[in-house]
């Protein structure tokens, strides 16, 4: 595997350039008002602590995952917009609405909405194994999963198959929420799917960007169809544990 690379800046550092463009024509040549999704990570579980494939498993978080939350209750009104949250949107998953909930509570958003379409890649058998574990388990299989987007782990579901559903997803909230701004709290394969998707890139993207825990993201899309990336991986510092 490559090493980590550094992410690209923190969220306090993005706030200048998180600001929607007031006219109804952005300088990339969208027009109308996009809706922004600020797109969260859940913070630590012990899966994630430990490198572990954790689809559909639902494991809490950890104190220093509530503390990677709470960080993020409390630096959140820093980026520009948040003001404006309409709807927090979270996976159903344990580590999701553990993050979401104290977030939603600082903004004032309301009540946490679940959503299928955050849900995490279904990772199947690989579910709770380490990528060696898994890769011994499978290797013919964990050698073409990596290669090959189409390519499901044994009894889960692709990583095609998850942009398919985020795609739906998306469409969905940008019909249901013109102009508007939602926090979705999810998991880093849904939130790679999204920034790709207002990239318009391959499927490369996925294997190539590197999302933090408790990570922001910020993707606006149009009614017209366009889209734009203003934050990959802005961070909110955890002061204590």
């Amino acid at each position: 595997m490559t090493p980590t690379p550094p992410p690209i800046q923190s969220v306090q550092q993005a706030c200048s350039v998180t600001s929607a463009a007031p006219a109804s024509t952005a300088w990339t040549g969208q027009t109308g008002r996009p809706t922004r999704f600020l797109l969260l990570r859940h913070g630590q579980t012990e899966y994630s602590a430990q490198r572990r494939y954790s689809g559909r498993a639902d494991p809490e978080l950890t104190e220093l995952g509530h503390a990677q939350a709470a960080a993020v209750a409390a630096g959140i009104g820093s980026v520009d917009g948040t003001d404006k949250v309409s709807a927090v949107l979270s996976s159903p998953l344990r580590r999701a609405r553990q993050t979401a909930e104290p977030v939603a509570a600082a903004l004032g958003a309301g009540p946490v909405t679940s959503h299928e379409g955050l849900l995490e890649t279904d990772f199947g058998a690989w579910d709770g194994l380490t990528f060696a574990e898994a890769r011994t388990r499978d290797p013919e299989v964990h050698r073409r999963w990596l290669g090959d987007e189409t390519v499901d782990p044994p009894g889960g579901e692709s990583f095609a198959a998850v942009g398919t559903r985020v795609a739906k997803m998306r469409a969905e909230l940008v019909a249901a929420h013109p102009g508007e701004t939602l926090l979705l709290v999810s998991h880093v394969t849904p939130i790679k799917m999204l920034v790709r998707q207002a990239l318009g890139s391959g499927p490369e993207v996925l294997y190539r960007m590197h999302l933090d825990l408790a990570s922001l993201c910020i993707a606006e899309f149009y009614p017209d169809g366009g889209a734009s990336v203003r934050l990959v991986n802005g961070r909110f510092p955890v002061t204590q544990v």
